[in-house]
C-alpha cells in the first residue's frame, strides 16, 4: 500500500456516520479519484473541518491519501457549499444523480480525467440557474462513454449523411439517415428537435454554456429516449434517478394552479 500526503480539491460526494461519534466521507478529487475518508470525532460538537464535510460542497483539502482502504482528511484550506442545491429538494436529486452517475461509471480510486471538473461545472451550472433536468441530460449523454457506450452523433453510421432525416440505431452504434432506416425497424423514432439536442449535448462545454431553453415536450421526449438508452444499453439506474422519475410522478398528479 503506497501513502502520500496531499493536497488536493475535492467535492463531497456521500457521508455515512461511523462508530459512535466518527464519520465516513467519500470525495471526488482531483488527482486521486475517488476516496472514502475516515474523520475521527467528527459528529463530536465544535468539529473543526464540519463546513467542508457538508453534502454538495466543493473545497480544497490537505490528508493522507492510501492506494487501498480509507485515507485521512487532516484539513480543510477551503470550502464553499452549492446553497441552492443544498436548500431545494428538486435540485438536490438531479445534483445527487449527475454524482451517482459519475460514482458508477469509474472505480474507486481510478483518476477521473475531465470527469472531476465536469462535475463541478454541472453542480455549478445548476446552482446558479440552469435548467436542471437540461444539465442532467447533458451529463447522461457524455457519460455514455465512460460506461463504455459510445454513440456515434455526427452523421449517419453508413454514409455520414446529414442532410437527410436522422434517427438513433443502437444496431448500429449511432444515426442512421432517412435513405437506412429501413434497416433496422427497432430503431429509436426520436423527433427531430430532441435528436438536435442530443447531438449538440455531447458535444457542448458546460464552462462556456450562456443560456438554453427546452419546452416541456422536448424535455419529455429527452427523458424517453435517455431512459430507453441507460436501460437497454448501459444497465444502470442509481437510487437517485427512481427518486426523480418519483417526484416527476407526484408532479404529474397536482392540480393545475388556479
Amino acid at each position: 500500500m503506497t501513502r502520500v500526503d496531499a493536497t488536493f480539491a475535492g467535492l463531497v460526494l456521500a457521508r455515512h456516520n461511523y462508530r459512535e461519534s466518527d464519520m465516513l466521507v467519500k470525495l471526488m478529487t482531483d488527482r486521486f479519484g475517488k476516496k472514502m475518508f475516515m474523520l475521527n470525532r467528527a459528529r463530536k460538537p465544535g468539529f473543526r473541518m464540519t463546513a467542508g464535510i457538508l453534502p454538495f460542497t466543493q473545497g480544497e483539502y490537505v490528508g493522507t491519501i492510501n492506494s487501498d482502504g480509507l485515507s485521512f482528511m487532516t484539513a480543510v484550506k477551503d470550502a464553499t457549499q452549492f446553497q441552492a442545491i443544498a436548500s431545494d429538494i428538486t435540485l438536490n436529486a438531479y445534483a445527487t444523480y449527475i454524482l451517482a452517475l459519475i460514482d458508477q461509471a469509474f472505480p474507486d480510486g481510478e483518476p477521473l480525467g475531465r470527469w472531476f471538473d465536469f462535475a463541478t461545472a454541472a453542480l455549478t451550472a445548476i446552482d446558479t440557474g440552469f435548467d436542471p433536468a437540461v444539465i442532467t441530460n447533458i451529463a447522461e449523454v457524455q457519460l455514455l462513454g465512460a460506461f463504455g457506450v459510445q454513440p456515434d452523433w455526427r452523421g449517419c453510421a453508413l454514409d455520414g449523411r446529414t442532410d437527410l432525416p436522422l434517427d438513433f440505431s443502437e444496431q448500429y452504434g449511432g444515426l442512421l439517415c432517412q435513405d437506412h432506416w429501413h434497416l433496422d425497424a427497432y430503431r429509436y423514432r426520436v423527433q427531430p428537435k430532441a435528436l438536435y439536442l442530443l447531438r449538440r449535448f455531447s458535444v457542448i462545454d458546460l464552462h462556456q454554456l450562456h443560456s438554453i431553453t427546452v419546452s416541456p415536450a422536448t424535455k419529455a421526449e429527452l427523458r424517453r429516449v435517455l431512459d430507453r438508452m441507460y436501460s437497454d444499453m448501459v444497465g444502470v439506474t442509481p437510487k437517485a434517478k427512481r427518486f426523480l422519475d418519483q417526484m416527476a410522478q407526484w408532479q404529474d398528479k397536482l392540480p393545475p394552479l388556479s
